[in-house]
């Protein structure tokens, strides 16, 4: 039986290569996207061309009644979900004396209430063995106080706290539930310059997609690993 992967965020980006990967895996990938629809049908297609299935819905994770119809949508054309992949992450750096209500709201509601709504749906489509990966934030571990992104640090603590949660809870059904914490990635938006990163990075270079896959693809094949976080970041916080 094909199995199923539904990917938050997977459009672009981490998502975009992410999909890929479950898609040459054998796996039939749902990618939900919120905003980029061109993208979302232009990945599908890339997908289909080298032999894998795919397809898109449109849905902004954050709001509970919109994951409810995509998961709808999805228990009535697939049936079932083996694999959800959270990799939404609403990043803000924003200094925590100039951070907004409103966007600490948006970004609680995206990365942390999002991710739970489809936890929600999804284990209930969800056999027996399934598995939930959920991207985090490097360093989760040992938080410390950073001034910028404070709501992004929160949600990501949060989504720990809920992965571990929900690990413990359907170990009985071996449904498997982890996180990938990446660290400085060659394409985040505040990557320091190749001179300086080894100040922050002690293995001295940002991360690659590559190398966060590698991480999700270990998990993929590791029955006996649940409620863990494994940081994919060169040493990054240490």
């Amino acid at each position: 039986m094909t199995r199923v992967a539904v990917v938050t965020g997977g459009a672009r980006r981490l998502g975009r290569h992410l999909c890929e990967v479950l898609a040459a895996r054998g796996y039939e990938v749902v990618i939900i996207y919120r905003a980029s629809a061109g993208e979302a049908r232009a990945l599908v297609q890339a997908i289909i061309d080298v032999g894998g299935t795919a397809r898109a819905l449109q849905a902004d994770i954050a709001r509970a009644a919109q994951v409810q119809r995509a998961f709808d949508d999805v228990a009535a054309r697939e049936g079932r979900v083996d694999l959800l992949l959270n990799n939404v992450g609403n990043y803000n750096p924003q200094d925590v004396t100039k951070l907004d209500p409103a966007v600490w709201d948006a970004t609680l509601a995206a990365n942390l209430s999002g991710a739970y709504y489809c936890c929600y749906h999804a284990i209930r489509l969800m056999p027996d063995g399934g598995q939930i990966i959920s991207i985090g934030m490097a360093g989760l571990e040992g938080i410390r106080a950073n001034r910028r992104g404070a709501d992004y640090y929160v949600s990501k603590t949060g989504l720990l706290v809920l992965t571990r949660a929900l690990a413990a809870g359907y170990a009985t059904r071996h449904i498997r539930v982890n996180m990938v914490s990446p660290g400085q990635l060659e394409n985040s938006i505040d990557l320091p310059p190749p001179d300086e990163i080894g100040a922050e990075v002690p293995l001295g270079r940002a991360g690659t997609l590559t190398d966060i896959s590698q991480a999700v693809t270990y998990l993929l094949d590791a029955t006996y690993v649940t409620g863990v976080n494994i940081d994919v970041a060169g040493g990054y916080r240490l």
